[in-house]
């Protein structure tokens, strides 16, 4: 998400989202957090920005972008918890799949999945995918809930206060916080795995 991008979504659906900011918050956080290709995070720091100027109040831009954040990615997690994981069993060994990495990813998600579901929250793609994801490896909906509800509240305060506080300034950083996103997960990344690795060994 380039500036240029955030401006033109103001320019062009300004009027909109004084009029339905709220509710377009939380559907099309909701819509995105279960893998739709809709402009959740955008609308978030746009219907911030305006209510920044004024347009509307960011307590409730706070709680519908939240709400969809978590109801979205518990949507996602469903498909990927009941569709996804038969679809693993059935056609993973094709790709090479087999039952003793599915097991191992169940007991990764177990252990590690928590910081997973967290830092995803914050980069553009592994957002989309991130219940999904979650669900198919098994992970508990009750870890995943309460990581998710986590993940959620963090990424919507950092966007929706940032952007709130900031005003129209939150526009010359915006390339550096995509760069620092990537980056952070990057190193979640590294050393998840490293410590997975470690545990296996052990094992």
């Amino acid at each position: 998400m380039s500036a240029d991008t955030l401006q033109h979504v103001i320019d062009a659906h300004g009027a909109f989202l004084h009029h339905y900011g709220y509710l377009a918050v939380f559907l099309l956080v909701m819509l995105e957090d279960f893998g739709l290709p809709t402009p959740g995070e955008t609308t978030l720091i746009a219907a911030s920005l305006i209510a920044a100027r004024g347009g509307l109040r960011i307590e409730w831009v706070i709680a519908c972008a939240w709400l969809g954040a978590v109801i979205g990615d518990n949507i996602g997690y469903a498909i990927g918890r009941y569709g996804g994981m038969r679809l693993l069993v059935r056609y993973g060994p094709y790709v090479g799949i087999n039952a003793e990495r599915l097991s191992f990813v169940q007991r990764f998600f177990d252990r590690w999945g928590g910081a997973m579901v967290v830092l995803a929250r914050f980069v553009e793609i592994a957002r989309q995918i991130n219940g999904i994801v979650a669900g198919s490896a098994g992970m508990t909906r009750r870890h995943f809930l309460l990581y998710n509800a986590l993940g959620a509240a963090l990424w919507v305060g950092v966007w929706s206060l940032g952007t709130f506080f900031f005003g129209e300034r939150i526009l010359a950083y915006l390339p550096d916080i995509a760069r620092a996103s990537y980056a952070l997960l990057a190193v979640g990344l590294v050393l998840l795995i490293g410590l997975g690795w470690r545990m296996r060994r052990r094992r």
